[in-house]
């Protein structure tokens, strides 16, 4: 049989022993490389050529999103598969925009993430929701990309994560309330924003903010 090849993304170095011993135990899976950061999964996965990256949303270095997104430029083939602690179904669709296959929560039963695995491998989506699980036929439905930001957008967006009002932003950036209200809508309508929570969310996720 021939095994599916992992690549295992997580800062947290007692977590990848653990899930390397339940994936290597399984008679069609076998980890062929670990990475402790977003920069490092990327030289990993380049190196490895996996068929699937299961990736962590917060790692150092990289945002997880950038990191998913270097990852299915540089590596088309690969699957991608992320494992978080976010319930959130925001974070979801933030990984699904950025490319990701498979979106499982990290306090699960591991039959869920194996589950995962192996759908993901057939070319489906596994999509986990709080209790739900959500799955479809992906493989001729390419996942959309999130759009890019602007140097502007992206100092933007980091602002109003930290909180900081329109007419705080302007005065920061040396910009007229408007052309921050602007910036704010594009934002909106780019990332499909819904408020204060979306805006956190989704700059840690860039690697903008990190919480």
């Amino acid at each position: 049989m021939k095994r599916i090849r992992l690549l295992l993304a997580d800062d947290h170095a007692i977590l990848r022993a653990g899930l390397r011993m339940l994936l290597d135990a399984q008679p069609d899976m076998l980890v062929v490389g670990e990475a402790a950061d977003g920069e490092e999964a990327v030289r990993r996965a380049v190196a490895t050529r996996p068929d699937i990256a299961i990736v962590d949303l917060t790692m150092p270095g990289l945002g997880g999103v950038e990191t998913l997104q270097r990852l299915r430029r540089e590596l088309p083939t690969t699957r991608l598969l992320v494992l978080t602690m976010h319930e959130d179904p925001g974070y979801a669709r933030l990984t699904l925009a950025a490319g990701a296959a498979g979106h499982v929560v990290k306090d699960r039963e591991s039959g869920t993430l194996l589950a995962a695995i192996r759908a993901v491998h057939r070319g489906r989506a596994f999509v986990q929701v709080g209790a739900e699980v959500r799955g479809a036929d992906v493989a001729a439905d390419p996942l959309p990309r999130r759009p890019e930001l602007t140097r502007r957008e992206q100092q933007v967006l980091e602002l109003l994560a930290r909180g900081h009002t329109n007419r705080q932003v302007a005065g920061i950036l040396t910009l007229s309330v408007k052309t921050v209200e602007t910036h704010r809508a594009r934002l909106s309508d780019k990332l499909g924003l819904q408020g204060r929570a979306d805006i956190v969310r989704v700059a840690m996720g860039l690697g903008l903010f990190p919480g």
